[in-house]
């Protein structure tokens, strides 16, 4: 058993080859080990994995759960047709016992794997994660986050401000050290569903570093569980934006937020629960960018909740509508744009309906801009009316409502349409990031490009 919790502690992922090792240092004879670099082992390299010990015990937890949910599922659809076309109760008891006894095996297997496994802490030094990992960990926090936090699953991502994926410091000595230096323009950059704050790079663009070189901006990036209700993460995300603010080592000039989908949706939730709780960030709060933001909710989670309540009405279907109930929290409050917790508790999220949102305004003071992609090559192009950016309905993406309460309002000299550019694409596009670039730059920077052009 040694020997096995040995060998998965040595996997590694296809970033750990030799050819990357850094170049070995010669140790003169008793010099200790510990004196090896930052990111080097005592051999003096650094290995990158894509499995940490503590995600074998978040997959047993999440294949403990799938083979329960599993085993429900299938009695369910083999009760409901054998008492429809047999008609005989023996069976229906029969199968229960077995499937009780398949419950309990399942157990005695889940209990045996978790004494195999090796301690949750066992990280060795100078271990880091790889991208690989952090994007296959954004998926499934975004598919079902709120059960990982639920139950205290390892893979659930905390919400985190980071910056080259390392977590920001809370001192103001530490960030000045981390951030070298800081300047007082501060722009935050917040994720959609499934992602992560590492994947805003996309071929070889960061509209956050751009942004930094450009305009001299600092770029901090959220990392966060995107499976949480959007309201929760608001109400942490402002706070961690308080405590960020306070400890800036800098006077803090301005803020500015550039929100990918349901990042935008976040954003503005935290400005609501800013305003409540009087936070200090958001009298500094400047722009607010979004990039293909579903104010208004995504056609494809509504198809979805469509389709899963069609499947509930018919005996023979209905176990099959548990599957459309795995969906995380976040996911269902994309069916119309949930921002607040009025929008949620007390009511079942599954459940078939209309829009109940109370409007969430744009923060007052703040220019807001609003980037919607389009399939579509020009104005009126039918895949454009009925795609969007492959995902977010155009009209939706800019604000607009056919109910006016509902409708953001945003100036049409902040509104822009990228045209043959999906929904992933508008964090790599550059005629997108020019068109950021423009509205966030200084009054007398933009004024001087507009001389320049012939």
């Amino acid at each position: 058993m040694t020997r096995w919790k040995g060998w998965i502690l040595t996997l590694q992922g296809k970033n750990s080859t030799i050819s990357q090792r850094a170049p070995r240092r010669r140790r003169t004879p008793g010099q200790p080990a510990a004196l090896a670099g930052p990111g080097e082992n005592a051999h003096g390299w650094c290995r990158r994995c894509h499995l940490h010990p503590s995600d074998f015990h978040g997959l047993r937890q999440l294949a403990a759960t799938a083979l329960e949910g599993g085993l429900d599922l299938a009695q369910e659809l083999h009760e409901s047709i054998a008492g429809a076309f047999l008609r005989i109760q023996p069976v229906g008891a029969l199968t229960a016992f077995l499937y009780q006894k398949a419950r309990s095996s399942s157990r005695i297997l889940d209990r045996c794997l978790t004494r195999l496994l090796p301690p949750h802490s066992s990280r060795p030094a100078g271990w880091e994660s790889t991208a690989e990992r952090e994007a296959v960990l954004a998926a499934i926090n975004g598919l079902i986050g709120d059960h990982l936090a639920e139950s205290g699953n390892p893979m659930q991502i905390p919400m985190r401000l980071r910056v080259g994926g390392k977590p920001l410091p809370a001192t103001p000595e530490a960030l000045a050290a981390a951030l070298k230096p800081a300047s007082g323009k501060l722009l935050v950059l917040i994720h959609g569903l499934c992602r992560s704050d590492l994947q805003w790079r996309r071929n070889h663009h960061d509209h956050g570093e751009a942004l930094a070189r450009d305009l001299g901006y600092t770029a901090v990036y959220l990392h966060y569980n995107s499976g949480l209700h959007i309201s929760s993460n608001g109400k942490q995300l402002a706070g961690q934006l308080e405590a960020l603010y306070l400890a800036w080592p800098v006077p803090v000039e301005e803020i500015s937020i550039v929100g990918h989908s349901m990042g935008g949706l976040l954003a503005r939730s935290a400005c609501h629960y800013a305003g409540l709780a009087g936070h200090e960030w958001l009298a500094h709060l400047r722009n607010m960018v979004f990039l293909g933001t579903p104010h208004h909710g995504a056609s494809l989670e509504r198809g979805g909740n469509w389709l899963t309540a069609v499947l509930g009405r018919n005996r023979y279907t209905a176990p099959f509508a548990r599957l459309g109930r795995i969906r995380s929290a976040g996911i269902t409050d994309l069916r119309y744009g949930n921002l607040r917790d009025e929008d949620w508790v007390g009511l079942d999220r599954f459940e078939h309906g209309d829009d109940r949102r109370e409007p969430v305004p744009l923060p007052r003071g703040v220019r807001c801009y609003a980037v919607a992609g389009s399939v579509g090559k020009s104005d009126g192009d039918l895949r454009e009316r009925l795609l969007g950016d492959g995902l977010i309905p155009l009209d939706t993406a800019l604000g607009k409502h056919v109910h006016g309460r509902h409708s953001l309002s945003i100036p049409k000299s902040r509104q822009w349409v990228a045209y043959g550019v999906h929904h992933l694409d508008l964090l790599s596009s550059l005629a997108v990031y020019q068109r950021i670039r423009s509205w966030l730059a200084p009054a007398g920077m933009r004024s001087r490009r507009s001389a320049r052009r012939p």
